[in-house]
């Protein structure tokens, strides 16, 4: 399950007529800290600004995020549907936060419910709010690949070298 962290930048950009203006944008991670969610904020934006700081990185609990091809901003919508406890036997309401980008209120909502036309469970959408949102950043397993080093080897290279050398001096 992905962990989502907002992170919310600053800039300075120079306008058309030559004064500097100050650039505040928000940004979704999935990262699994928030120092992780900094650290892909730092490689993930690129503003034109040569310089930008990180000013707050907060979580963000989402059950589920819809992100489509078309759609150029974030709304958070909030579904309520009803489970029964096993133990109890009582009716229990349960909210969940979720994310879908959309070019308005009513598209969100018709993506919403497409995205949802396979659960079982009667649900209600209550809420649809157009977020600040910019760009959202999933984890990808390509990240994780990193290049090694041209200065650099496997370790079981080494260790073999080792060996071998070991096994030459005796």
């Amino acid at each position: 399950m992905a962990s989502w962290y907002l992170g919310k930048i600053r800039y300075q950009k120079e306008d058309e007529a030559g004064s500097l203006k100050t650039i505040n944008e928000v940004y979704l991670v999935d990262a699994v800290s928030y120092t992780e969610s900094e650290a892909r904020l730092y490689k993930q934006i690129v503003t034109g600004a040569s310089d930008f700081s990180v000013m707050s990185i907060s979580r963000m609990r989402l059950a589920d995020l819809f992100a489509f091809e078309e759609g150029e901003q974030w709304f958070k919508a909030k579904v309520i549907y009803f489970s029964v406890d096993e133990k109890s036997g009582k009716e229990k309401k349960i909210i969940n936060q979720m994310l879908v980008n959309a070019d308005g209120i009513q598209q969100a909502l018709d993506r919403i419910n497409e995205s949802m036309r396979n659960f079982l469970i009667p649900y209600e959408t209550t809420d649809i709010v157009l977020t600040p949102i910019l760009d959202v950043f999933p984890y990808t397993a390509e990240e994780d690949e990193q290049e090694i080093p041209a200065n650099m080897r496997p370790l079981s290279e080494v260790k073999a070298e080792r060996a071998e050398a070991e096994a030459v001096a005796e």
